[in-house]
């Protein structure tokens, strides 16, 4: 356990909210709407475009990339990735969806409209989450450590280290670009951390941990938090997890220090 998840864990229950939290500001959530989502759907990259959501789902033999009606959750569109590789994060870049897998250092890239498969690509090492600032792609390894790629040819360029006063974040999972910051699941635990960008800083978590408090009881380890999306015309945050019945838009509220 890394040890800003050991000082969580000691301060604010196991996977209820972050570390450091007299430092580093916390921010409450409300559910303002809840949607239907495929229990089926191991969510590991999730995105709004044009009134639709686009996920891609993981497991050897389940992998996919998905056109969602928002409001009943029917999947419209689907593509399937072989049955050897484990999807990961996706994002659009232009009028395409780039999407990475998990440790077969392959990436894809479809076609927005169709779905058909374009191209592949490489990197090295193993694939987490993937969204974009509108300059670059920003990509999760599961490590504390960002990586830039260039949109044309996909090619790693810097990497951005991730940190809460001074202490590396890892386990970054799913991304969003959010008004100017990227917001990240970190693995296993009900927190969003909103990262500067400039900096690498962690300016603040989200506890999400309301969240399917009851239904969670019931789920298995692996339906985890997972799945971020954000509408930037409306000012919409939604959210869900691995497997889960539900995905919620959700509005943040700064908790008071104490």
């Amino acid at each position: 356990m890394s040890k800003w998840l050991l000082c969580a864990a000691l301060m604010l229950g196991p996977v209820a909210a972050p570390a450091l939290a007299d430092t580093i500001p916390v921010y409450d959530i409300t559910v303002v709407h809840t949607y239907p989502h495929d229990p089926q759907a191991f969510t590991q990259g999730l995105l709004y475009r044009d009134g639709f959501l686009y996920e891609s789902t993981g497991m050897h033999g389940r992998s996919s990339i998905r056109k969602v009606n928002l409001e009943t959750g029917r999947v419209l569109q689907q593509a399937n990735l072989p049955a050897d590789v484990f999807g990961e994060g996706m994002t659009v870049w232009g009028n395409e969806l780039v999407g990475i897998t998990w440790q077969t250092q392959v990436g894809y890239v479809f076609d927005l409209a169709s779905f058909k498969l374009k191209r592949t690509f490489s990197y090295p090492g193993e694939g987490w989450g993937l969204t974009q600032d509108g300059k670059q792609l920003i990509m999760s390894d599961g490590s504390n450590e960002l990586r830039l790629l260039d949109p044309a040819t996909l090619r790693e360029t810097r990497r951005i280290a991730v940190t809460v006063n001074g202490v590396p974040v890892d386990q970054i999972n799913e991304l969003e670009w959010v008004n100017g910051e990227i917001y990240a699941n970190i693995w296993q635990t009900d927190v969003i951390a909103r990262i500067d960008p400039a900096s690498g800083n962690v300016v603040g978590w989200i506890d999400l941990s309301p969240l399917l408090r009851a239904e969670r009881k019931q789920m298995g380890p692996d339906d985890v938090l997972n799945g971020i999306a954000y509408d930037p015309a409306s000012n919409r945050l939604f959210v869900t997890g691995k497997q889960w019945p539900k995905l919620f838009e959700i509005t943040l509220k700064r908790r008071p220090a104490k």
